[in-house]
Formats: C-alpha cells, structure tokens, sequence
C-alpha cells in the first residue's frame, strides 16, 4: 500500500473528519440552537419569539423540499436504467491507458453532474465501476476520486443547479417574502458567458490534470479483481415464464413508452409556444420523462424507485429543521442583523468574493445547497440590496462557495463509496488535491470579473 505523502494526508484529514463533522441531522440541530441563540443575542427577539418563528418556518419549504427530493429520485432512477447504463459501460471503452482512464472518468462526472447532479451523482458511480473492469491497471483510488469531482466543481454552475433553478421558480420563498420581485432566468447565472466559461475552463483543465494525478505503475493500487465482481448493479425484475396478464402489463414497455411519450408531448408544447421556462419543476419532468423512457418496463422502474427512495431520508428529516432555521432569521431581527455584518465587511466589489467563502466554509458544516440557501438567503440578499450588488451575481458566488468543500466533505461520496467499497480517506488526498486547484481558479475568476458573474 501506497503510504506517501498524498496517502498520509488523506488518512489524517479523514481521521479530522470522522472524529470532529457529526452526522448531517445532528448539524442540523445544533444550528437550529446556534441560531436561537443568536436571536436573542443579535436580534434581541424575546425566546417565545424565538420558538414561534422556529415553529412557524418548519413547514414553509415543503415544496422546495419535495423538488429538491425529485431531483435525487428522478436522477437515480434515471442513472441505474439499462440504457443509461449500456451507454455508461460504452463509454468506458474509450480510454486506453490507465492515466487516460483516470482523465476520462473525471471529464464525464463533470459533464454528467453539470447536466443534472442527482443523474451524474450515480451515474458516476456506475461509471467508475465499469471503467475499473475495463482498464484494471488504473489505479482504483484514483477512479473513485476522480469520479467524484462532479459533486465538488461543475453541478452547481449548471442547468440543475438547486439555487439558481430555485431563483428562476415563480412563486417560490423568495419571492414571496419580498427578496426578489420577480423569477430570475437561468440565462442571467447559468447560461451567462463568465459561468459557462468558468466551467469549460474548470471541466477541461481539471480532466487534464486527473490524468497527472494517475501514480506510476509500481505504485498504483489495482482494485481486486473478486471485489470488483461482487458489487452490486441494478437489474431490473425478470418476466416470469407464463406471466399473467397483469405481469405481462407491469413486464411490457408499452405504459412506460406511453407515459414518457405524455411527458415528451407536453414538454414539447411548452416549447412550442414558447411557455418554457427552466425551473426546478420542469428540469425534475425532463429527467422523469428520460427516466420513464429509459426503464423497458413498469417493473424495472418501481425496482429502481425503490432503490432510489433510500437517499432521501436526509431531505424529509433535515429540511424541516433547515426550515426552522429560516423562519427564525426571517421573522427576528437576526435578518437585520447578519446582513448589516456583512455590510460592514465588504464592498460592492468584493462582496461576491465573501459570500463564496462564507458559503465555501458553512457548506463544510451543512453539505446542502438548497437547504442551506433557505437559512442564507435572507440576509445575503438583504445586504446585496443594502450594497447595490445585483442578485444573479451574489447567487452564482454562493454556488461555487458551495461545491468548492464538496470535495472534502463525505456527505456526498458516500453513494460512490457504498458502489466502490472505499473509505472516503482512501480518496481525500486526491479530491483535497483537486478542491484547492478548483477553489485558487474560482477565486483568481471572481476577482477579476466580479460584477459579471
């Protein structure tokens, strides 16, 4: 085993992490009491003021809740389907050393997560499996960090990004809470020249140097070639030898061809008259349409949404909390008071460039970029306001913030982990490697071009 310096630090940063980052709901909890306090400190609300907001903001974000619940379920079931995954195994094909596999790997999570993160979270996953049996002299370590990237440099700067979906969505919190007056297309924070630059630059750059990140041959670490056959894939439910005629409709492809034929059809009307807009809605109906085309039968896809419901417990038992957090801010006077300390330390110049470290740093704590958006926003965007900064920019500054500690945040690995059968140490010192190249890139961009992010 490999016990270098890249290894020695992987080790000691995960030991940091396991002994010091608590599980996601308990974070969440100990914000909500961080909060308070803070309400009372800072905000001088009285303490049953304090609860009665907290109680009346748990259930404000059930919608952006279930949105953001689509967006993990329609993407796995989407990622685990037999054609996705035929596709994902031919593209595994093409790399034909280990370095160029390592290269490969990276350049497709980016490109997958940026195309829709919860897909490309999973997708990459399959990915990285496939690659591995393919080319097994690549280094497998390198594989599963690399396959990672998607979640720590590209998915939030694209089409499925949680806030900027969010901030183009009519009706949502923002909106009705007066932080915005209107929906906000995705043309002014994705699709802008800075942010579609940026992540050519970072997709591009970042693949080419996974290939350097590849260690010589004497010593590479191979994955076991039994261990590789023993992980688990999706396969969808067999027919059964004399179906009936009730298993010959859940086994046949004609309701889902038929459903996602609907889903096409309305989809493209909306085109069509020129009602399309990007929203969290709309993104979620695409992928469920793909979702429902891609599965050859109703059986393969509620085998699939069965597996795809386990990673949501943490969004229907987290958000609620995230919720209280948000309705505390927003209904004392902490709202006030955060955004007037943000105020004193920044200038409509440099502001973007601290709301990226604040969210770079808070996501450590809180891995969620929808949830922690609706604790932030209420005073992100009243200081913008107080400052004269426009909102796209203060949005897109916060998205990268909060993918650059993805990479060394466990949260997120863990459906590639549980895949690959690695411990998040055995990768960090690659991902940590990665995090701070992407993290110097992002920050040089912001401060050349701040007012056009």
């Amino acid at each position: 085993m490999d016990r270098g310096p890249l290894a020695r630090l992987a080790d000691a940063l995960a030991r940091i992490s396991s002994r010091w980052v608590p599980d996601a709901f308990s974070i969440a909890a100990l914000l909500t009491f961080v909060t308070l306090a803070l309400a009372r400190g800072l905000g001088r609300a009285d303490l049953a003021g304090c609860v009665r907001a907290w109680g009346d903001g748990v259930w404000t974000l059930l919608p952006f809740s279930m949105q953001i619940a689509v967006v993990i379920f329609a993407g796995y079931v989407l990622a685990v389907s037999p054609l996705v995954r035929a596709l994902l195994d031919a593209l595994a094909s093409v790399p034909r050393t280990p370095r160029q596999a390592a290269a490969w790997t990276a350049l497709l999570s980016m490109l997958l997560c940026w195309l829709n993160w919860g897909m490309g979270l999973i997708a990459s996953a399959v990915l990285v499996r496939a690659v591995a049996r393919r080319r097994p002299e690549a280094d497998y370590r390198v594989l599963v960090a690399v396959a990672y990237l998607g979640l720590g440099t590209t998915w939030h700067g694209g089409p499925s990004g949680s806030v900027p979906l969010l901030l183009a969505t009519p009706d949502s919190f923002m909106i009705k809470a007066g932080l915005i007056t209107s929906p906000v297309p995705l043309a002014d924070t994705i699709f802008t020249a800075t942010n579609v630059g940026l992540m050519v630059l970072v997709t591009l750059g970042l693949a080419a140097f996974a290939g350097l990140l590849h260690p010589s041959a004497v010593r590479t670490v191979r994955a076991d070639p039994a261990a590789l056959g023993a992980l688990e894939s999706f396969e969808p439910p067999r027919r059964p030898a004399s179906p009936t005629p009730a298993e010959r409709l859940m086994h046949g492809p004609w309701l889902n061809g038929a459903m996602g034929l609907l889903g096409l059809a309305y989809l493209g009307s909306q085109a069509w008259a020129g009602r399309f807009v990007a929203t969290l809605d709309t993104v979620n109906l695409v992928v469920l349409t793909l979702a429902l085309l891609a599965h050859p039968s109703p059986a393969s896809l509620v085998r699939a949404a069965e597996d795809a419901s386990r990673p949501l417990h943490g969004v229907v038992l987290q958000f609620p909390l995230y919720a209280g957090v948000y309705g505390i801010i927003k209904d004392t006077g902490l709202a006030d008071a955060l955004a007037q300390a943000f105020v004193s330390v920044a200038t409509p110049r440099t502001f973007p460039f601290v709301v990226f470290c604040y969210s770079a740093v808070l996501n450590y704590w809180v891995p969620s970029g929808g949830a922690k958006w609706a604790m932030e926003a209420e005073y992100l965007l009243r200081a913008a306001g107080t400052l004269g900064v426009g909102t796209p920019a203060v949005v897109m500054a916060y998205a990268y913030g909060d993918m650059a500690t993805n990479l060394i945040q466990p949260f997120w690995a863990i459906p590639i982990l549980a895949v690959t059968r690695l411990r998040f140490g055995d990768i960090l010192g690659y991902t940590g490697l990665v995090a701070v190249i992407c993290f110097i890139v992002t920050v040089v961009a912001m401060l050349i071009i701040p007012a056009t992010l």
